[in-house]
């Protein structure tokens, strides 16, 4: 009887082990999985969009960037990061991708131009212009 219940002991502490490192090995496999789809997203957002602004709905710097590019009356993508189920991982995929980890993270011609101010300064500067004219209205 008691070989009998040693052996139940036994096979539990294995059942439980057993589950222990296949929802850690599972854990893992989510991320690698869920880390490629989300640079899939990113990278073909950047590449379908002549301008894309990764953004922040309340953020006033992503703002000010997106009524620039409104005044100068161009095409572009905004993906608002705090509406999105995916938008910290997408924010963390950016910021390994350009050492930038605020927003907004504006592309411009698949090119990584920086975050707000350095908009505005290609802006007064009036390089800003030349690099948008792609996506006039």
């Amino acid at each position: 009887m008691f070989r009998r219940s040693k052996n139940i002991l036994n096979i539990f502490y294995l059942t439980i082990a057993t589950t222990i490192v296949l929802f850690l090995f599972s854990s893992q496999i989510y991320d690698i999985i869920m880390s490629d789809e989300i640079k899939s997203q990113v990278e073909e957002a950047i590449a379908k969009n002549h301008i894309m602004v990764f953004s922040k709905s309340y953020c006033p710097y992503c703002n000010r960037a997106k009524q620039t590019l409104d005044e100068l009356k161009v095409k572009y993508q905004a993906l608002e990061l705090d509406t999105m189920e995916d938008g910290p991982a997408i924010q963390n995929y950016l910021a390994e991708k350009t050492n930038q980890k605020t927003v907004p993270s504006i592309f411009i011609g698949q090119k990584h131009i920086g975050g707000n101010s350095e908009l505005q300064a290609l802006h007064n500067k009036g390089e800003l212009e030349t690099l948008v004219e792609p996506a006039k209205v």
